[in-house]
């Protein structure tokens, strides 16, 4: 093979699937586990170095600073879900559960809901739309979570023709992708209805029996949106921060209110993720741009929401690596945070955005728009 006749810029393989995720996975492994440190100073003991020699110094002192970091995290971890020092909670009897998703239809939800049944796991969608399955143990019902009348009637459907829900995933979410002054008020209470409302409504409505067991899970599906600002996007975003202040408010509530503390309450906050809501938005394609603010595969996204039902913990999971930052950009001086914005591409990603999932019916179809933007 000529390999001369490779093009420059057209990355191979090995560099399209690296990215600073499988790095930080790897390191995480490696320089920053407590149990493959441990065994560095003890290499050089075994090389015939002294105790009080350098290299033993510094890998003793690097593995007891790393190992402080874990335990620090373990223990907040430990405290955030009531946890014992010795026993941590059993493992999950899928058979018992009921997992509830909305906006289950496509996306994530639809991932989410075949991954969880053929684990034989129970599962309940609600969407406006049928989700496409061959597993039987999938139960949908059509629903328009935006409506509160319409979700107290189908979850006394659900009630009494599956079972209470015990585990409550809020996925649906819609997007306007328009600036503030071409937004109508449709598109803004579609945006609040879908993305904000709908949770409430939701919780009204299955979370009572959980409070009542005193157990249960609530997952909430938020955005990097929802922590820092982007153009074109200030109705998604907005939506988005008010789900993240529902989700910690609602901890609150039912740790000291109901004395419910037992229940777990996750968010997930997710950067990009390469579904049909997104699917017309367009970043850098360099390199450096891939390899630090990859887009999430929507299976990546169901995988993170069974480890955390699996693992019977309140948290918060930031996805991809780069989401564990965006709490700290408010935080940087005007210039900084302007540089990372540049950087990142967001306030340019949805200049030619088409909105395909969600569309209204006074919004007509997507060929149709389609063609017109092409005419023009």
């Amino acid at each position: 093979m000529d390999t001369n006749s490779q093009s420059h810029g057209e990355p191979s393989l090995v560099f399209d699937s690296l990215d600073i995720d499988l790095v930080v996975k790897v390191l995480s492994h490696t320089a920053y586990s407590p149990f493959f440190l441990f065994l560095l100073p003890v290499f050089f003991f075994f090389q015939g170095h002294k105790l009080d020699d350098p290299p033993i110094l510094i890998t003793s002192a690097y593995f007891v600073l790393v190992s402080f970091f874990w335990l620090l995290k373990w223990y907040a971890r430990l405290y955030r879900n009531q946890g014992s020092l010795l026993f941590g909670p059993g493992a999950v009897d899928w058979g018992e559960q009921i997992v509830l998703i909305t906006g289950g239809a496509s996306g994530v939800g639809e991932l989410l809901a075949n991954t969880l049944a053929v684990r034989n796991v129970t599962v309940v969608v609600l969407d406006i739309k049928p989700i496409v399955t061959e597993n039987y143990n999938i139960t949908y019902y059509k629903c328009d979570i935006t409506k509160w009348e319409e979700v107290e009637a189908v979850a006394k459907k659900v009630i009494e023709e599956v079972g209470h829900p015990t585990v409550l995933v809020n996925n649906a979410g819609v997007v306007q992708g328009k600036l503030i002054l071409d937004l109508s008020p449709e598109d803004v209470k579609q945006t609040f209805n879908v993305n904000t409302l709908a949770h409430f409504w939701t919780l009204k409505a299955f979370l009572p029996e959980m409070i009542k067991n005193k157990s249960g899970h609530v997952v909430t599906t938020a955005s990097v949106g929802g922590i820092v600002g982007m153009a074109q996007m200030t109705d998604y975003n907005a939506s988005k921060a008010a789900v993240i202040s529902l989700h910690e408010s609602l901890r609150y509530e039912l740790d000291k209110r109901y004395h419910a503390p037992y229940i777990r309450t996750s968010l997930i906050v997710p950067g990009h993720i390469l579904t049909p809501l997104f699917s017309t938005t367009h970043f850098p394609s360099s390199w450096l741009f891939r390899f630090c603010f990859p887009s999430l595969e929507p299976i990546t996204v169901a995988k993170a929401i069974i480890a955390v039902l699996d693992e019977q913990h309140s948290q918060t999971v930031y996805l991809p690596f780069y989401a564990n930052f965006t709490p700290l950009l408010p935080l940087l001086p005007s210039f900084l945070r302007d540089l990372a914005q540049w950087f990142s591409g967001a306030d340019h990603a949805m200049n030619s955005f088409i909105k395909v999932s969600g569309r209204r019916e006074d919004e007509g179809p997507v060929s149709d728009l389609s063609r017109h933007s092409k005419s023009e």
